[in-house]
């Protein structure tokens, strides 16, 4: 598809903030030759505008190329353009962003998830072959599920963050979007590894632990108020199609899962009261003069910060004040440690853990945006895995109507490869 096929396309649903020029593989021979691929405007890619989503941050051009940037150009990528996405990656919807709402390509008037919702939307339009997100409570998995692609989040620290504007640096994962559990590997063999400038980046050795395609369900977690009648059957239709295929399944007891979210509303928005304090407009982005120096702050981030983000900086900042932060804070990293060990060794006893993506279809454009807590119960089944460090993939599963849904499914750290076999499985791919 050619730059003026994308931007026409593009007009009805945004999924682009903007569309490259030329070809920027540095190969022709490489394992992505030929493909096409959209990043999400929050990954650096040398010369060329990246924003975040933000006002903050418009017209700013990225200095230098992001580690996975670097690889894809290497392995024969054409990087097409920026993709759409909540403002710093803080929403579910894209609705949040500031360059306007991403719409969902199965019905225009619905969201595409978020915040990668640009990239999500892209490839299941047909716009790009594949796709980069990040994903720091579900912003990978969710839009791939309400968009009807493949998304991938994979173990913490296997892709470089060298190069991602963060939100949440302990939860904040790059990853790939495409039509086929295969096309997802191909992207995830090519950005993974370790690199000198993440400190966070490892290798993962497998473990003797053998496939032996036992799958656990957290059957009370599923069942949980707020999940849809066509969430639940669809669910159960996927279980019934893993059972078809050879997989025991097993229902497993995760008591501590149910905290999976507060524990994440807690931890993310103090993360990311850190790390958006260095949007202050003095060393570049949105620069507002106020009557001082404090006054520049104040006007810079309050006209360069959207509502969702600054609510998010606030509560951050609150939970992480003198008499709130053992109350608040210091009980959530404690609570991470034991949601991280339950999964830990739930793996111990099954290869993978089963759950729906989101607990509800693509939702119309502005049915949410007006109740926050509603919105962050759509990361309900999607937040455990950053939180823990876990891959985990979205896989499409069916519909509700015309509206895509997804079965999302968890393995133990370092274990892709149980992913992407038990996806393959499930969609019909040879592997």
């Amino acid at each position: 598809m050619t730059k003026e096929e994308i931007i026409t396309k593009d007009k009805d649903i945004h999924a682009f903030l903007e569309v490259f020029d030329g070809s920027t593989a540095l190969t022709t021979s490489g394992p992505l030759s030929g493909k096409t691929i959209a990043i999400k405007d929050n990954i650096l890619f040398e010369g060329h505008k990246v924003s975040a989503g933000s006002k903050i941050l418009e017209n700013f051009t990225a200095p230098y190329d992001a580690t996975v940037i670097k690889k894809l150009k290497e392995a024969g990528a054409v990087i097409i353009g920026r993709t759409n996405c909540d403002e710093f990656a803080m929403g579910s919807s894209t609705e949040n962003s500031a360059y306007g709402v991403t719409k969902n390509p199965h019905d225009l008037e619905r969201v595409a998830g978020g915040s990668s919702g640009g990239s999500a939307a892209a490839v299941a339009s047909g716009m790009a072959d594949l796709a980069l997100g990040s994903d720091t409570g579900g912003s990978i998995r969710q839009p791939a599920a309400l968009c009807g692609v493949v998304g991938l989040k994979p173990t913490y620290g296997r892709v470089s963050r060298y190069g991602l504007i963060a939100m949440a640096s302990s939860f904040d994962q790059i990853g790939p979007f495409g039509k086929s559990v295969s096309d997802v590997e191909a992207v995830y063999n090519v950005i993974k590894g370790e690199d000198p400038m993440d400190s966070t980046t490892q290798e993962f050795p497998i473990s003797n632990f053998q496939f032996s395609k036992k799958i656990g369900i957290p059957k009370n977690f599923v069942e949980s108020e707020g999940v849809s009648e066509e969430v639940k059957k669809n669910f159960a239709e996927a279980i019934e199609k893993f059972k078809s295929l050879g997989y025991e399944i097993k229902e497993i007891d995760l008591p501590n899962i149910q905290y999976s979210l507060p524990v994440y509303y807690i931890i993310m928005p103090a993360e990311a009261s850190s790390n958006l304090a260095r949007f202050d407009g003095v060393k570049y982005g949105l620069h507002k003069d106020g009557e001082n120096i404090i006054d520049d702050y104040f006007q810079t981030r309050g006209e360069g910060f959207g509502l969702e983000v600054r609510r998010r900086i606030i509560l951050g900042t609150y939970v992480l004040s003198s008499g709130y932060y053992d109350e608040y804070y210091g009980k959530a990293v404690e609570a991470r440690r034991l949601i991280t060990r339950e999964l830990r060794n739930l793996f111990t006893e099954v290869d993978l853990m089963l759950t729906p993506t989101t607990p509800s279809p693509a939702w119309k454009i502005g049915e949410k945006s007006k109740n926050p807590l509603e919105m962050y119960l759509e990361d309900i089944f999607t937040v455990h895995a950053n939180i823990s460090g876990c891959p985990a993939i979205s896989l499409p599963s069916g519909f509700a109507g015309k509206l895509p849904l997804g079965i999302e499914l968890t393995a133990d750290l370092g274990r892709e490869d149980n992913l992407f076999t038990a996806g393959k499985e499930f969609l019909n791919e040879p592997y």
